[in-house]
């Protein structure tokens, strides 16, 4: 593990305790002392990087008390802007930012860019009920009202989740702040339960990192290699990065329950990143508060089990990362200039990869979801509906077992980072995940695949429920 890693991992922990001790809090302390410690954090990781989270917060108040009726749109300009000028920061002869403060930037980034949207939301609603001159009717995931500087200062500082994630809404946050009887919360129990397969996480980690290093794909002596060993080599290489991520986005997980942070009732039905779907009246007395079951659904940022077998492509993508691909869908994908499924899809892993970062590995990485996401679609509608329940299971274990080959490829140029790695990599193995790909394409659309009937009878088939098939 890199310096970098053990100082995340420290942060991590302490994170745990921290969160114990602020759990019954009241809700100035845990504004001002949860603010506290993450700017502290800040301060000791970023040094006086410090300084561009600071100015994007800045920009963002402003234009939210300039413009609040399009401000969502105004904060992802100026947020994404700003990433830019931060990352060629070098380019401009400035001192370059620790990673540290590039983890701050991007958490800041999904957080003001949503702060700005749940305010749009709020002055669109007062405007409605100004001009209906009736009393507005639900307020789930409204806010209150348009938070101060301060206020916005608090939450844009606060330790939870501010390098790692699970990112989390304004509303989100002011729930925890004024959670009723937060003593009634459980938090040891769930947070056991969260836990315990984090540390064999971390030894397959350590295990897999040191056996298949990352650096020897870039060594001349790797392209020496047998093609069955090359192509091996990145199952290894992505089994690595899913643990070290299981790892971290655990004990994430587990500093925001310790805190009872995004603890709602089940009755709720709390989505990953978005909270609440369902208006759930507050306890009205510890006896009430303890007899509710809770879950922390909306900051669970990672289901390890559907990310590993899950069958699809498409559905991989929802498992990992949940609260990011939430921020995501919400602001990137509802808003993309296409109507098709894989052109919004494209939009927003272009966006995705943008936010990432500007090495280009991030960018062929991303813009081959797309490509797997039209062929598993195409092929799915054309073929699998026509299987008998035997063929349909038979079809499942090679469409899982080719989504995770497209995964592993694709993780390549995720943690290659450079062109000439990844494309390297790529072509000593031929591009074989982009042929499969384009051939699995081709001939869902030569069966005919993608139509809307086809589609909906495909789905049927695969036993979703209504649910889900309103969302596909």
């Amino acid at each position: 593990m890199s310096p970098e890693e053990w100082t995340y991992l420290v942060v991590l922990l302490i994170s745990i305790p921290i969160g114990f001790l602020f759990k019954k809090a009241g809700p100035g302390l845990k504004r001002w002392g949860a603010a506290a410690v993450g700017l502290g954090l800040t301060l000791f990781t970023c040094g006086p990087h410090t300084l561009h989270s600071l100015i994007t917060i800045l920009g963002t108040w402003a234009l939210i008390q300039a413009q609040p009726c399009s401000c969502h749109a105004l904060a992802l300009a100026w947020t994404f802007s700003y990433l830019l000028f931060f990352r060629a920061l070098s380019l401009l002869g400035l001192p370059t930012p620790t990673p540290f403060t590039n983890a701050v930037q991007l958490l800041l980034t999904l957080k003001l860019v949503s702060l700005a949207s749940e305010v749009q939301d709020l002055h669109l609603a007062q405007r409605k009920e100004m001009a209906s001159g009736f009393s507005k009717g639900s307020t789930l995931g409204l806010l209150p009202d348009v938070p101060s500087l301060m206020e916005t200062l608090s939450y844009s500082y606060c330790y939870v989740g501010i390098m790692t994630g699970p990112f989390f809404r304004y509303r989100t946050y002011l729930d925890w702040l004024e959670q009723p009887f937060p003593e009634a919360v459980p938090s040891l129990r769930p947070l056991l339960r969260r836990a315990w397969p984090a540390p064999l996480f971390g030894l397959l980690f350590l295990l897999s990192s040191h056996l298949f290093p990352l650096e020897a794909v870039r060594e001349d002596a790797f392209y020496a290699r047998p093609l069955p060993a090359r192509l091996f080599y990145m199952i290894p290489v992505f089994f690595a990065f899913r643990m070290r991520f299981y790892v971290a986005w655990i004990a994430a997980e587990c500093g925001c329950i310790a805190a009872g942070f995004g603890a709602y009732p089940v009755a709720a039905k709390a989505r990953a990143g978005g909270g609440p779907t369902l208006q759930c009246p507050p306890p009205s007395s510890p006896e009430k508060a303890a007899s509710l079951e809770y879950d922390f659904e909306t900051i669970r940022n990672i289901d390890c089990y559907s990310t590993d077998f899950c069958v699809r492509v498409r559905d991989g993508m929802r498992y990992w990362n949940m609260t990011v691909q939430w921020w995501l869908a919400q602001y990137i994908y509802k808003s993309a200039p296409a109507r098709s499924y894989v052109l919004r899809s494209a939009w927003t892993m272009l966006l995705s990869a943008y936010w990432h970062g500007l090495h280009p590995g991030y960018y062929l990485s991303f813009l081959t979801v797309p490509l797997c996401l039209a062929a598993e679609g195409r092929l799915e509608s054309a073929l699998r509906w026509r299987l008998s329940p035997r063929g349909q299971k038979a079809w499942d274990w090679v469409h899982w077992f080719l989504k995770m080959r497209a995964y592993d490829y694709m993780c390549m140029g995720f943690v290659l980072l450079s062109t000439g790695d990844t494309l390297r990599y790529w072509s000593s193995i031929y591009f074989c995940v982009h042929f499969m790909a384009l051939a699995c394409l081709g001939l869902g659309l030569a069966l005919g695949g993608g139509s809307p009937s086809r589609r909906k009878t495909a789905l049927q088939s695969s036993g979703l429920a209504p649910e889900k098939l309103r969302e596909e």
